[in-house]
């Protein structure tokens, strides 16, 4: 509890709050798109609390995650350095106050307990704004900087987390061995177990610990393997299962992370699950354990933005693309105070509308996004320029196909480069339906998303692909036409078009993806039947090691990754 001044007539008296509640419903009113009364709750209290001050800073930092721009970034850093200094400024304050006001028939050993756990707390309060401050650093390209410092965020972490979950269960043991002689009146969750410290309490706290925790193991277990070895050597783990647990034991706690990380776990199983999955058994599962979520918060966000997105997400995934888009529309309107929320709506509209073929709506969507966005107006600006030109007006393609050039703005950015790759072959051929179509159809494998349209769009896709004639993109064409029958289930015909994509010389020449892509694709169908499982995973292994230098290379080597990692769960190596 924190002491804060409150005015009543006259004069000020001291009201004491509790600033672990309060900051819970500082998120919670945040994600029921109170944004504005959110951040005005913790601005309000955050010099009086390093929680509140915490809550005050997460909240600039997802403003700037969210828009990239510059003076919120910096801003959003400022916060966060103003929290570090409460903690250490703070730290031997509230120790101070608890040695004096501790009860004189408490123990030493009692005091030292509480210090310890108090300690703790400000600890984990100080060590995530220091690890939120420091993500930015990989945000703006510092890794080695970001790397180190998250590393000693890790040990801290491991630390606490270690240290909490040891108490807790000296705590569930005492508790447990002296039910018999107290009565049920005096025994619940809220009383004193450890030296003055009550399970509620480290409840929180864990809650608090297990949001990072969980993080560090679920972000670190999706890394590449070339980059694994750079992990080890800063000493993180990287447990999938332990950080998804982690995330809901924090779920379902009463710390004021709780609302992130249900969302972490949505954003988990509805978008990186999916991205990465070999096949369709994990995603199926993970849509399960999503929509369960949604269904035990619906009473505590029943018109958040966020949470009506990710079950746009779900729906989008399931292929019922009619009710993502109503969710996706339901969600935009209800976002209106937050610019960030609506473009993450209107992207996924494009996307939805484009899986349909709706090519103006999708035209729309990402124009809105061309005009709006700060962040990769240069891949927006292509995905305009397909869907107009898919739409048939290429005039009006051609002219957004020369905007792309000059909003490419961040040269290490493979998306952006993708982009005017593709802007410039186009440009060069002078665009037609067909080849905005199969610029079209080309984002949708990339993004995983042919399989979520429906055999009647496949088909149409399929046809457009078997009247392309131009020797320049005959192996993007044999990718796209083995994916497509691969969505259908054709596995014979899906293997003949790969097979050809894998031969595709021209694409070897420019050193496209398109060769590595195939091969993945080849070894992904045969690992589906055991007789043929040793011959897929030569097929990655070669896709892995064969190729490089080409576009979104490590997004397939983590998708090698996930696929090899899937197969030794099946077949201990």
């Amino acid at each position: 509890r924190i002491a804060c001044l409150a005015t009543g007539g006259a004069a000020e008296r001291p009201q004491y709050i509790d600033d672990a509640e309060m900051a819970l419903q500082g998120i919670n009113m945040l994600l029921n798109n109170g944004f504005k009364e959110s951040d005005e709750l913790f601005k309000r209290y955050r010099t009086q609390s390093p929680l509140m001050s915490f809550g005050a800073s997460f909240v600039s930092f997802l403003n700037a995650m969210m828009t990239f721009e510059e003076e919120k970034m910096q801003m959003a850093c400022d916060d966060l350095r103003t929290t570090e200094k409460l903690c250490e400024s703070d730290s031997a304050g509230v120790l101070e106050t608890i040695r004096n006001k501790i009860k004189k028939s408490v123990s030493t050993r009692s005091t030292g307990k509480q210090e310890l756990f108090l300690q703790s707390c400000l600890h984990v309060i100080d060590e995530q704004a220091y690890t939120t401050r420091d993500a930015l650093s990989f945000v703006t390209w510092s890794y080695i900087k970001g790397g180190w410092i998250l590393r000693k965020a890790w040990k801290m972490y491991n630390k606490c987390h270690s240290d909490i979950s040891q108490l807790q269960e000296t705590c569930q043991r005492r508790s447990s061995g002296s039910q018999e002689s107290l009565s049920a009146d005096n025994h619940n969750h809220n009383a004193p177990v450890e030296n003055g410290v009550t399970a509620k309490a480290l409840d929180r706290l864990k809650g608090s610990v297990s949001f990072g925790y969980g993080l560090f193991h679920l972000c670190i277990s999706m890394v590449p393997p070339h980059l694994l070895k750079i992990i080890n050597l800063l000493g993180f783990p990287g447990d999938r299962l332990q950080g998804l647990s982690s995330l809901m034991y924090a779920s379902e706690s009463k710390d004021m992370k709780a609302p992130l990380a249900t969302l972490a776990l949505l954003w988990y199983h509805t978008v990186v699950l999916p991205f990465f999955a070999l096949d369709g058994s994990d995603t199926h599962e993970g849509l399960l354990e999503a929509k369960a979520i949604l269904q035990r918060k619906s009473v505590v966000y029943p018109n958040s933005s966020l949470f009506i997105f990710f079950k746009g997400r779900v729906q989008r995934l399931e292929c019922h693309i009619n009710s993502a888009l109503a969710c996706f529309h339901d969600a935009l309107d209800l976002a209106s105070d937050q610019r960030e929320i609506q473009h993450v709506c209107l992207y996924e509209i494009g996307w939805c509308s484009m899986i349909e073929l709706n090519f103006d709506d999708a035209f729309r969507a990402f124009e809105r996004l061309k005009n709006e966005s700060r962040w990769s107006q240069c891949y927006y600006a292509y995905l305009t320029g397909v869907c107009q030109g898919a739409s048939g007006d290429l005039d009006g393609a051609s002219g957004v196909f020369k905007d792309v050039q000059k909003l490419f703005k961040r040269k290490n950015n493979q998306i952006e480069q993708f982009a005017v790759k593709r802007t410039e072959r186009l440009r060069k051929v002078s665009p037609t339906r067909q080849l905005c179509i199969l610029g079209v159809i080309e984002v949708l494998y990339l993004w995983k998303a042919l399989p979520n349209c429906s055999p009647s769009k496949l088909q149409i896709m399929n046809q457009v692909l078997q009247s392309l004639d131009d020797t320049s993109c005959r192996g993007l064409k044999h990718l796209l036409l083995g994916s497509i029958h691969k969505c259908h289930g054709n596995i014979r015909d899906a293997v003949q078009s790969l097979q050809l994509a894998a031969r595709d010389e021209y694409g070897r020449q420019i050193n496209s993806y398109i060769q590595p892509y195939a091969v993945y694709e080849l070894g992904c169908i045969l690992l589906a039947k055991p007789e043929t499982v040793a011959k897929g995973r030569s097929f990655l292994l070669q896709a892995k090691e064969d190729f490089t230098g080409y576009d979104f290379e490590n997004r397939l080597h983590v998708r090698i990754h996930s696929a090899l990692a899937s197969l030794k769960e099946v077949v201990p190596q």
